[in-house]
């Protein structure tokens, strides 16, 4: 296992949209254990590939309390969203130190292969709802930044860049 850099925004690879998995191999099995090894290094709840520069539909979350209930979602999508919605502060691995209001669906199932190559949907709520919809955002080139206004993201582009260089 190794930890991975995680890329900052405005990293160009957390604009593109990443490719499904084709078959899960040892190549995917090692990406996941480095995945999980990244996200609990950074104090993280959830990390797509995306974010490591490997541009695969892969997620890694542990919303748990203890920090010892990791989940591997490998082409995850949403199957239902609630119509009722909530609203909490996120923040991102990839911009760190910034954390805004969010309001995405409040419960939603998904489904996803996990690390041994079987199907299974889980429904979600609370702050696991709201990291599975984070992270498949990720994947779809997306970041919990793009619903704020242009000169909010410009003032975080520009904390990014120079946290970058400093």
């Amino acid at each position: 296992m190794a930890i991975r850099d995680i890329m900052i925004f405005p990293h160009p690879c957390l604009r593109k949209v990443a490719a499904e998995v084709q078959n899960i191999d040892d190549e995917i099995q090692t990406l996941v254990d480095d995945m999980l090894e990244t996200m609990y290094d950074a104090e993280g709840v959830g990390l797509a590939a995306t974010q490591i520069n490997v541009i695969k539909r892969v997620v890694v979350m542990d919303c748990s309390e203890a920090g010892d209930s990791p989940i591997v979602a490998i082409n995850p999508m949403i199957v239902t969203a609630s119509s009722e919605t909530a609203e909490r502060s996120e923040g991102c691995l990839s911009i760190p130190g910034v954390h805004d209001n969010v309001t995405r669906p409040a419960q939603v199932t998904f489904r996803a292969l996990d690390r041994s190559g079987e199907s299974y949907e889980m429904a979600a709520e609370g702050l696991l709802a709201a990291c599975i919809q984070h992270e498949i955002d990720h994947l779809d080139g997306k970041l919990f930044i793009d619903g704020l206004s242009s000169l909010k993201r410009d003032r975080i582009r520009k904390k990014m860049e120079k946290l970058k260089r400093d």
